[in-house]
């Protein structure tokens, strides 16, 4: 699981359903959250919280261009590779944090994924989780 902390910039909500705005590090990551009637407690305008999202649910391209309507895009350089017979798992690094991709082995091999190379890391709105900040 990826897990990184942000600070939330903005909360748009309309009848059940939140876009809620976070900047990680001068990067911005949007959570699309839906069946939500209430904001929870914890979850504020300039509050940290954390920004969850799985391995499998981070796309990977390379020499992207046009436009697209995926919202969260970190540019990043592959750090490693590990090839799997299905899948690969891609470590990728962007303004000092750390993600973690995991995609099949054909994409990879399609792609050419190698140590070093300038990619961007796609994420859907839908599939990034909010969680509250235990304090210490």
């Amino acid at each position: 699981m990826n897990q990184l902390t942000g600070i939330v910039t903005h909360i748009q909500q309309s009848g059940s359903i939140m876009l809620v705005d976070v900047d990680i590090d001068g990067h911005d990551v949007s959570a699309l959250m839906i069946n939500s009637l209430e904001i929870p407690n914890w979850l504020c305008e300039e509050k940290s919280i954390g920004v969850i999202f799985k391995e499998t649910e981070v796309s990977i391209g390379k020499d992207v261009r046009g436009k697209i309507s995926l919202r969260n895009r970190f540019l990043c350089v592959i750090k490693s590779v590990q090839r799997g017979e299905i899948l690969t798992l891609i470590e990728l690094t962007f303004s000092g944090h750390t993600i973690k991709s995991a995609i099949t082995t054909r994409s990879s091999d399609m792609l050419r994924l190698r140590i070093g190379d300038h990619v961007t890391a796609f994420i859907k709105a839908n599939e990034v989780m909010l969680s509250e900040l235990k304090e210490k």
